[in-house]
């Protein structure tokens, strides 16, 4: 009863905040004709709002180290931005371009290695290294491929986008490796 009542109080804040950040586009679509939302995109941003700050509040809950709850939470972040700007404009060309479907190969192969990994932070360094060097391969194949001729596509953009999240991800990888080496750090210690 009492591990219900936990999760269901770990969960109230990312409910508060999606609920927040959902009024906004909400708000503004009463002022200006700049923001158009349907029903399919309040849907999709509140529920990938809600489920990444869920995800961090479920992997966390029993995490008293800085280091790893700050890498979950930069590695979410990530994720969602990804997925968000993805969806919303495209990251290559517009939203409507195919090779945008590659970037969910990203997290395709996050989850999954996440949960290999069983989210230790060795397993996840080495997850969020693996998803950066997607990110970099995919912004190499697109530029080998052409995709800079694309309309609202250059060679700076595709750089400099992929690698912002290129950056994110080896950032996250690097807390996370510091994150094992703080869990290996006490056990040496204690045979000084």
């Amino acid at each position: 009863m009492n591990t219900e009542k936990s999760l269901y109080q770990s969960l109230v804040p990312p409910a508060i905040i999606t609920i927040v950040l959902l009024l906004i586009p909400l708000v503004a679509m009463q002022f200006t004709d700049e923001v158009v939302w349907g029903t399919f995109d309040f849907v999709f941003a509140g529920g990938l709002i809600f489920g990444t700050g869920a995800a961090y509040q479920l992997i966390t809950r029993k995490s008293v180290k800085t280091t790893y709850r700050a890498a979950i939470g930069l590695a979410l972040i990530s994720s969602l931005l990804l997925v968000w700007v993805n969806g919303a404009v495209g990251i290559i060309g517009s939203e409507n371009n195919t090779v945008n479907l590659w970037y969910f190969g990203v997290i395709a192969f996050g989850i999954p290695s996440a949960v290999a990994a069983r989210l230790k932070p060795k397993g996840m360094a080495l997850t969020l290294f693996g998803m950066a060097f997607i990110m970099a391969l995919i912004a190499g194949t697109a530029l080998m491929s052409g995709a800079h001729h694309l309309p609202y596509s250059s060679v700076t953009e595709i750089l400099g986008l992929n690698g912002f999240f290129v950056m994110l991800f080896i950032v996250s990888g690097l807390l996370f490796r510091n994150a094992a080496g703080e869990e290996e750090e006490p056990e040496w210690r204690n045979f000084l």
